[in-house]
């Protein structure tokens, strides 16, 4: 079963176990896949759809930092609990080893060294571990492996 169709059935689901909670955030997630199938006349991949849900994860930290300095508690709780239901629909995550050796053995196919080539080992470590680890922890990896 396609990611897609999980997502869809579990929204059925949560109709049929009247959860709201759940099931509104299931909406915003098939609201956004919508959007960029018509946006890009596109049927969506599992790939593409774990990309949005990458990008709801991510939407929602920067809203509960957000929320947090602002003293509104209520608010980034409602969010950290969206994180909770969205990140069902990601695949099982690297560990930090794995994408500290992955990164390295990147930069060794390369030969990149130094600073100056982040953009490509970025580019080509975007395209190998994209949905299996998170962006950011692969982009301080990255760093640690180019600096002097």
């Amino acid at each position: 079963m396609s990611l897609k169709a999980q997502i869809t059935e579990d929204m059925k689901n949560a109709m049929r176990a009247k959860d709201t909670e759940r099931l509104g955030t299931i909406r915003l997630l098939q609201a956004a896949m919508k959007q960029k199938e018509v946006d890009e006349r596109v049927e969506l991949d599992d790939a593409m759809v774990i990309a949005i849900v990458d990008k709801m994860i991510k939407q929602r930290k920067d809203s509960i930092a957000a929320f947090e300095t602002a003293g509104r508690q209520d608010l980034a709780d409602k969010e950290k609990s969206e994180i909770e239901v969205i990140k069902a629909y990601l695949p099982e995550r690297m560990s930090a080893e794995e994408v500290t050796a992955a990164v390295q053995a990147i930069v060794a196919e390369l030969g990149a060294s130094g600073p100056g080539d982040m953009g490509k080992v970025m580019g080509a470590v975007k395209t190998q571990l994209a949905g299996k680890a998170d962006m950011g922890q692969v982009s301080a990896a990255v760093k640690a492996a180019l600096a002097p």
